[in-house]
């Protein structure tokens, strides 16, 4: 999903949410731990800003830029290793070779098993392969480790439709449209399985 950029006043407001990390650079006296610290509270609130900013985004472009924020920070794995490796996942995708992907994002969580992407890449890469128990396994994964994962929400509604469980699918397009009311096809899904599972509204 590639998205479009922030209107000027969001973009200055996230770069001054993100400053404080830059910032630190000029302390020099401070203990080592701190610097290893200061990253995951900086990630936190970052993520709690834009989370806040994609509930009230006032258009799909500024929305979707938002996202894109989001998902920069969801991604960035803070390791070496694991960027090796998920660079060599995503040529396995390229040349369609996803059991070598899933054995890569294998090695990944075990390595850095709270990197959220490397569960919701393999969860992804089992829906394709129709593994729907798997997926699902790696589903729950992730959403133990960032519940407003809005990615993972979208597929694990996508197997309950597949499976055949409306009811409980709409309920977890719903949660995603909580945190994404904008999000592409989800409202459009809610509508049809609403009108489904609940009837038409009189």
């Amino acid at each position: 999903m590639r998205l479009r950029f922030l209107p000027a006043l969001l973009a200055a407001a996230v770069a001054i949410s993100v400053a404080p990390a830059g910032a630190q650079s000029a302390k020099r006296s401070e203990p080592a731990p701190r610097p290893l610290q200061k990253p995951r509270l900086d990630r936190t609130h970052n993520l709690d800003f834009l989370f806040g900013a994609l509930k009230v985004a006032p258009d799909d472009v500024t929305a979707k830029a938002i996202e894109e924020r989001i998902w920069a920070l969801w991604t960035a794995s803070h390791s070496d290793t694991a960027n090796l490796l998920m660079t060599r996942v995503k040529t396995a995708i390229e040349a369609k070779d996803l059991d070598l992907a899933i054995k890569l994002l294998d090695a990944i969580v075990k390595v850095k098993p709270e990197y959220v992407e490397a569960w919701n890449r393999r969860a992804t890469i089992y829906y394709m392969k129709k593994d729907y128990g798997h997926s699902l396994a790696d589903i729950r994964q992730v959403l133990k480790r960032e519940p407003r994962h809005f990615g993972a929400l979208a597929g694990f509604g996508l197997i309950l439709q597949d499976i055949g469980d409306d009811k409980q699918a709409l309920e977890v397009y719903r949660r995603a449209l909580s945190l994404y009311p904008r999000m592409e096809r989800i409202p459009d899904l809610v509508k049809t399985l609403q009108e489904k599972v609940e009837g038409r509204s009189i």
